[in-house]
């Protein structure tokens, strides 16, 4: 089932499935700002990484002598089916809780809720919370990230937008793993933008190897810009540690992904509370996470 909410600027649509955001309709530049799905290029809209963030090394993790599996990447909240517990004018809310199927891959007594909810004073800026609490008696380990996808404009080429980062202060990032496993090679970092300014040009061959992952909070936001150098999305996400920035090598689209925690290194072999960027949680203890998209007038 799908959820909306809108104000003059703005159409947000939620789908159960997921909590995902699966449209951000501009109403009043009339395009759609969330990538398609389309599934010949890449079949999600904007999907919740939870309980892991990439994947674990050879499908499966280790916990306290335990060995559990976990095939997919990005573990299973984004093919799960959400509730939809709160819908106001300007908010939607989710929950997903623990189950008896999926303590058999993920040990752990959790409820995850997924808020999308208008800015009280920006109509084009929308908050993305997830509020993750552990209801076991024991500390709960996770990793949490946003997947979101964003939409050329219609007449555009992506060649003709940039990577907008904070400031002009050099960055590098890491790739994941040449032989495609999908972990992250260490042994090696890359300029990002070692001649010293703010804006990358997204090149046709900027995707080549993957994603670009981001660590030590490098990137507190990062955006889209067109090639006037005018805002087309910004997101932010101050004291986020990774942001991950991804497209098909072709697609029309570019993904700008806040992460709370990481894929494993491919060297990785521990337990689950040594994988890198690993969050922790006190028995009965809640924590929340928000990241911002600011969808900018741009024609």
């Amino acid at each position: 089932m799908l959820h909306t909410i809108e104000n003059d600027y703005l159409k947000v649509t939620v789908s159960d499935h997921g909590a995902e955001l699966t449209s951000v309709y501009d109403k009043a530049q009339d395009f759609e700002r969330i990538w398609c799905a389309d599934p010949a290029v890449w079949n999600r809209h904007a999907p919740v990484l939870f309980p892991f963030v990439g994947k674990v090394k050879g499908g499966a993790y280790r916990y306290n002598g335990n060995t559990y599996a976990m095939k997919t990447q990005h573990g299973f909240a984004r093919d799960a089916e959400f509730t939809c517990i709160e819908e106001t004018t300007d908010s939607i809310t989710h929950k997903l809780v623990y189950s008896d199927e999926t303590l058999e891959i993920y040990p752990f007594e959790f409820e995850l809720l997924i808020t999308h909810r208008f800015d009280a004073e920006n109509p084009r800026l929308l908050h993305v919370t997830w509020a993750v609490k552990n209801l076991g008696s024991d500390e709960m380990l996770y990793s949490i990230g946003g997947h979101p996808g964003f939409q050329i404009a219609p007449g555009h080429a992506r060649s003709e937008y940039s990577i907008a980062l904070p400031d002009a202060n050099p960055r590098h990032y890491l790739l994941l793993d040449a032989a495609g496993s999908g972990l992250a090679d260490t042994s090696k970092s890359y300029p990002f933008n070692d001649a010293g300014n703010a804006y990358v040009p997204v090149t046709d061959t900027l995707f080549d190897k993957d994603a670009l992952v981001f660590e030590d909070g490098q990137l507190p936001s990062v955006g889209l810009v067109d090639a006037d150098k005018k805002p087309f999305v910004t997101l932010t996400c101050t004291d986020f540690p990774y942001v991950g920035i991804w497209s098909k090598p072709d697609g029309p689209y570019v993904c700008l992904e806040p992460w709370i925690g990481r894929t494993d290194n491919m060297d990785f072999t521990g337990d689950l509370s040594e994988k890198p960027g690993e969050q922790k949680l006190i028995a009965n203890a809640e924590t929340v996470h928000t990241y911002t998209i600011e969808f900018h007038s741009s024609i």
